[in-house]
């Protein structure tokens, strides 16, 4: 027979096994449910990458832009370079001494890959003009700079608000 004692021991004992039991039992029971995304998740998801792509697309093509026209600015002042060059050796911007006209070195920018911009020189004896025009077909043809130009005196010009467009 059992004493008071070791009955309170073993309904300890039973009581800590059920506990156990019914623990086991419920993460059991978790690991059965479906794991997974809901709809409405999914759809807020979609909705937040949507807002998120719309904001930062405008933004990329604008530094696209900006890029496209620091390297047109670059490939007219190379070109500036090379004609004041040639003027120290010739005395006159349009032919050389035996008076053959000028052909500029750099005609697109950039250098490689698509054109972007197309170089144009207008010179006669005692100045030039260079323009960097956008090319037909290209991301560069709706900027709202347009036409840049650099003159022999250093003078910039551009399509838009002068600037803002040599500036930045």
């Amino acid at each position: 027979m059992m004493n008071v004692k070791q009955y309170a021991v073993a309904q300890i004992k039973c009581e800590k096994r059920n506990i156990v039991m019914h623990f086991v039992m419920k993460e059991n029971i978790k690991f059965n449910r479906a794991s997974g995304f809901t709809l409405i998740e999914l759809m807020i998801a979609v909705a937040i990458v949507g807002i998120i792509a719309s904001i930062a697309l405008p933004a990329y093509q604008n530094y696209v832009r900006q890029s496209h026209r620091a390297a047109a600015k670059a490939t007219l002042y190379e070109n500036a370079q090379f004609m004041e060059q040639f003027y120290t050796e010739n005395n006159r911007y349009d032919q050389n001494i035996a008076g053959d006209a000028v052909a500029l070195p750099i005609t697109q920018s950039p250098r490689n890959g698509t054109t972007q911009y197309t170089v144009l020189l207008q010179a006669v004896a005692n100045s030039f003009t260079l323009q960097a025009i956008p090319a037909a077909g290209g991301i560069m043809v709706d900027d709202t700079c347009g036409t840049l130009t650099l003159t022999n005196t250093g003078v910039q010009g551009a399509g838009g608000n002068v600037t803002e467009c040599w500036n930045r």
